[in-house]
């Protein structure tokens, strides 16, 4: 009989994508896997309730750490691969000149403020790149220069750029890696000298220590051995969102092809 587990999923695509690799390689070990999707902070208060058992995928230390500290306060938890390496940016459309915006600051020139588009759309209020944008709004006097920041949904976010750019305007875009936009479209990462959009982090399962005893040794060893990276995440990431490919089914022949499972 197989053993039931369950995999906190963020509710975000490219989470989708990290936590199918994972639940794949869960059914080769003969698991019955159920994905519960939650926005960001309520993914991490299920795991702290005991509601899933391991979270696909943790962002450390920056953009979750504090969820995770606030988690470990009740359970311990295991730190499980490295999905990926992810990291907060904003970005701007290649065609936008380096010489005009280079860095955050630029947004501010009379010219780039008549050319650029005032709205920066961005996703849900708990993510990272969220947080780090709105205290860039203030902290560069974004707002005050006539630039509004609004939360949304991920879609909101992404195809408000993409709008952008079948129109060739100019368009800031609060993002990430990996990203499936990155794999279609070339953006240019704007600097932020001030560091206000964290570092890069580390995507990694997370597993509730009273919950390991689920798994053999060599389980939590072939789990902790997972290698992926952010251009194969927005690559197949792309496949699901844009191409409508089923998200079990690219991840798993993405698996069969490297090997990960037979």
């Amino acid at each position: 009989m197989s053993k039931k587990i369950r995999i906190g999923v963020t509710d975000l695509s490219f989470h989708h994508l990290a936590a199918s690799l994972v639940a794949t390689i869960l059914k080769g070990m003969g698991f019955d896997v159920e994905r519960v999707y939650s926005p960001h902070e309520e993914n991490f208060k299920k795991l702290k309730a005991g509601e899933v058992d391991l979270l696909a995928s943790a962002w450390l230390p920056s953009s979750h750490g504090a969820y995770k500290a606030d988690t470990e306060e009740v359970i311990s938890l295991i730190e499980l691969g490295l999905h990926y390496e992810p990291y907060a940016l904003w970005g701007v459309p290649d065609y936008v000149p380096v010489k005009d915006v280079a860095e955050v600051s630029d947004l501010l020139k009379p010219d780039v403020i008549d050319k650029m588009k005032p709205t920066i759309q961005g996703i849900n209020p708990g993510a990272g790149i969220t947080r780090f944008s709105i205290k860039m709004m203030d902290e560069y006097g974004l707002n005050d220069a006539g630039y509004q920041f609004f939360p949304g949904t991920e879609e909101d976010c992404l195809s408000a750029f993409e709008q952008a750019v079948e129109n060739k305007e100019w368009v800031v875009v609060p993002l990430w890696k990996p990203q499936f936009l990155h794999y279609k479209y070339n953006i240019r990462e704007i600097k932020e000298p001030k560091g206000l959009l964290g570092i890069v982090d580390r995507a990694v399962l997370l597993l509730r220590e009273d919950k390991k005893d689920l798994f053999t040794k060599e389980q939590i060893q072939s789990l902790d051995s997972l290698r992926f990276s952010n251009d194969i995440i927005a690559e197949l990431d792309y496949k699901v969102c844009r191409d409508c490919a089923k998200l079990d089914e690219v991840t798993k022949e993405w698996l069969l092809a490297h090997q990960w499972i037979e």
